[in-house]
């Protein structure tokens, strides 16, 4: 972990030439010709051995692909222009992790967290049984939590680890017990508030043939911000940098050098596009967020990183405290890439050769052959659940973009905005005057394609789940109109200033956002109108949305409080409901304009 002078001058020309490159493996080897096999001959194991990390995160329970743009990835084209390659698919992400494999002998694979939450209905109706049982079958060695690990609680989450059916539901499948994970989930920063000890493991140590590598893992701090307060109810998270300091120091000295984070928290490139180079001009040049920083915290000890929770694709070097480059990675979201890096372990040192470290982002193609044994499993949970999910919602014209939409305002945003906004108006339903979405509840889009036998247009059960798997119950509150203009500021600013979270809005309420401008500056208080009128600061207004969002969820504080509550039906119900009241066979759904934020860029 620490370097001669001599190493860091070869890293610092080595990264001068990456530079240059336009590949994602950012750092080539540094060795000489050959180091790879020092000390061979004479009887001797050779000195270093190459150890193959494969890693992945934020599948979300997306066992079959996903469906429209949220599947695809974009790869940039020699000419430089961008192609979407569809992508994703546990019988894909089986045969590429076991394809990648071959060859090895010396690989691991681990994950950044969120295997599971906010999963399709395939996985989500059964408590992310299937999932788990899937990860199983791809043997991954070890994950991190993220925070949809806490959706149902702690209790539910060490469910998932050591097995046993769902306290409620039961067992799914007559006869047969879920077993758990075979694989450690970690949470090094999360501790029990009675207690004040961790949750789960806090870390790992993966062995063969003398080789140790240890794994820590921790979610991000923020997490009692984005998940409901049920979810994390008698627990404690903790800074990221400092646990992971410590326990790499508690593996430093029970002999473990190598040593890997694995860290539920990310960052954004400069491109979306998965095969950017984000070392171009400098090491860690195209990447910004969370994760820099934290990355730039976390001790030398430390060999890699595996990050997540932005959805976004990265190979990229960020330099460590003592100013030596270190490998950062993330491989999108829903199994659509997988990351394979080399870390070279130096038996004598017991320590990862940092300068030999290379990475790649590889895509899960479908047109590759699928994993028989994922295509059996999937086939067995659909028996499962196609009673309920096949079930005919409603009809659509064309695609209705949520997920896969990177617009402030999203189509599929408008629909279940309004669609809360209708169910909740009646006076005997919470008398709703508008109605706000949070846009990371939108877990995909409305897919015009059929996914089944349901004909194309029509919109299952199944697919209404996925696009609002956490069935939150929805609340019609009292705010003010000036509590109402201090959250919609709250979008660009406060926890949300460096990347903006847009609220879907119902019909009727306009505004201007002005991204020229910083902070709450940007979203122009005097723009904003309801049904054509300014907002009264001194009026009260009913507000429906849902129960994460009341509680001040995604750093809307002013969300959290409002006054004379009402709790009526879950997000789903209404949504469902809208679909069936707007929509037949003869006269299916359009997707509506988005003309409601006025964005100046």
């Amino acid at each position: 972990m620490s370097a001669t002078p001599q190493k860091n001058r070869a890293t610092r020309r080595v990264l001068a030439a990456a530079a240059g490159l336009a590949t994602v493996g950012a750092l080539v080897a540094a060795m000489p010709a050959g180091a790879h096999d020092r000390g061979q001959g004479h009887g001797h194991k050779p000195r270093t051995v190459d150890v193959q990390l494969l890693s992945f995160n934020d599948l979300h329970g997306n066992l079959e692909p996903p469906a429209g743009s949220a599947g695809n990835v974009s790869e940039t084209q020699p000419d430089g222009t961008v192609k979407a390659i569809p992508a994703g698919g546990v019988e894909y992400l089986a045969t590429s992790l076991r394809n990648a494999r071959k060859g090895n002998p010396y690989s691991v694979t681990a994950a950044g967290g969120d295997m599971v939450g906010a999963s399709p209905l395939l996985s989500g109706l059964f408590h992310d049984e299937p999932t788990i049982e899937a990860l199983n079958g791809l043997d991954l060695d070890v994950t991190a939590v993220g925070n949809h690990e806490f959706d149902e609680g702690a209790a539910e989450l060490a469910r998932l680890q050591n097995g046993g059916c769902h306290p409620v539901e039961g067992c799914y499948e007559k006869g047969k017990e879920f077993k758990g994970a075979d694989f450690p989930y970690l949470a090094a920063n999360v501790t029990k508030e009675k207690t004040g000890r961790p949750l789960l493991k806090p870390y790992t140590v993966w062995k063969k043939n003398g080789v140790k590598i240890g794994f820590i893992g921790v979610t991000l701090e923020g997490t009692p911000d984005i998940v409901t307060a049920n979810g994390v109810k008698g627990l404690k998270f903790h800074d990221e940098v400092e646990t992971i300091n410590k326990y790499a120091r508690e593996l430093d000295r029970k002999g473990v050098k190598s040593i890997v984070a694995l860290i539920h928290e990310g960052g954004a490139p400069a491109s979306t596009s998965y095969n950017y180079d984000c070392d171009s001009p400098g090491a860690g040049d195209g990447i910004s967020g969370p994760i820099v920083d934290i990355a730039k915290g976390i001790t030398p000890k430390v060999d890699a990183l595996v990050t997540g929770h932005t959805h976004q694709a990265y190979v990229c070097t960020v330099p460590d405290p003592s100013g030596q480059p270190r490998m950062v990675t993330s491989a999108s979201s829903f199994g659509k890439l997988y990351t394979d890096t080399t870390l070279t372990y130096d038996r004598r040192t017991k320590d990862i050769v940092r300068t030999s470290v290379k990475s790649a982002n590889h895509v899960v193609t479908r047109d590759q052959a699928k994993a028989t044994d994922m295509t059996r499993l999937i086939d067995r949970w659909n028996k499962l659940a196609a009673p309920i999910a096949s079930k005919p919602q409603g009809w659509i014209s064309a695609d209705i973009n949520g997920r896969g939409s990177t617009a402030p305002e999203k189509p599929l945003g408008n629909v279940i905005a309004d669609a809360q906004l209708e169910g909740l108006a009646p006076a005997d339903k919470g008398g709703a005057e508008v109605a706000f979405m949070n846009p990371g509840g939108i877990r995909a889009d409305l897919v015009h394609k059929a996914s089944g036998s349901e004909g194309d247009g029509v919109v299952t059960y199944g697919e209404a789940f996925t696009v609002q798997p956490f069935t939150n119950m929805m609340n019609v509150v009292d705010l003010t109109g000036a509590r109402l203009v201090t959250a919609l500021q709250q979008q660009v600013s406060g926890s949300n200033a460096a990347s903006p979270k847009i609220l879907q809005v119902s019909k009727g309420l306009t505004y201007t956002l002005d991204l020229t401008k910083s902070g709450a500056d940007r979203v122009v208080a005097g723009t904003i109108k309801l049904n054509g009128e300014a907002i009264d600061p001194a009026r009260t207004y009913r507000v429906a949305m849902n129960e994460f969002l009341a509680g001040g969820g995604d750093g809307f504080a002013a969300l959290g409080e409002g006054t004379n509550k009402l709790v009526g039906a879950s997000d789903l119900d209404l949504f469902n409901a809208y679909l069936a009241a707007h929509s037949t066979a003869a006269a299916p759904l359009a997707p509506p304009a988005t003309d409601r934020i006025t964005v100046i860029q």
